[in-house]
């Protein structure tokens, strides 16, 4: 089983973790973080693109000129494609983008994602993660304290509004729970900070 140190909210060393091994110890499958990437940045598009084709722009319900003996193009209509204000060809129009992936194909690539992180010594363990009031200075002094920056993200083991009002404010930290953890937040960031609880709670899940 791997084995994380445990720190406090001073940075200071409180002890040891034992991570369960089929969850931040199991084989690193790239397809799968692959797959499970595309399907979450597919299923974040809204398909709500829209443009008009030619029989639903305005206008253009009469024949511009005759047919014949004017010299120019035949023209049926001054909503076709190639006039001003005409219609568009091929355009997008609203679809669904979403994409489905098996519960157990989710969980895998969960758990290799955080094998991944794991491996690559990106995983910290705080023994709480608790603020008294929303600062995000509090949140600065943590990763301070954590010797952390560049993209972080803190997870706790449920709601917590104070710690996600705290972080918020800052572009390079992101918060999240331990029941809704996703593949793409997890790979996304530079390192991942966890509470203990967190940490249980999705072994509990995963395991």
């Amino acid at each position: 089983m791997p084995k994380v140190t445990v720190y406090n909210m001073e940075g200071q060393t409180v002890g040891e973790m034992e991570l369960n091994d089929a969850v931040f110890g199991a084989d690193v499958n790239e397809s799968l973080l692959h797959d499970a990437v595309i399907r979450y940045l597919a299923n974040q598009r809204q398909g709500t693109s829209d443009t008009k084709t030619r029989a639903e722009v305005a206008g253009g319900g009469r024949k511009p000129w005759r047919q014949k003996g004017t010299g120019r193009a035949r023209q049926g209509s001054t909503r076709s494609p190639q006039w001003r204000h005409g219609g568009v060809v091929f355009g997008p129009h609203p679809r669904d983008f979403r994409l489905e992936m098996p519960r157990q194909k989710r969980r895998a690539a969960l758990r290799s994602a955080l094998s991944a992180k794991v491996a690559a010594g990106d995983l910290v363990i705080l023994d709480q993660i608790a603020f008294n009031e929303p600062k995000t200075k509090s949140v600065v002094q943590l990763l301070g304290k954590l010797q952390l920056d560049g993209k972080t993200l803190i997870v706790t083991s449920g709601p917590n509004a104070t710690v996600y009002k705290s972080a918020r404010n800052l572009p390079q930290v992101g918060t999240s729970q331990a029941g809704s953890l996703n593949v793409y937040e997890v790979l996304a960031c530079g390192k991942l900070v966890m509470s203990k609880d967190a940490a249980l709670a999705v072994e509990e899940v995963l395991a």
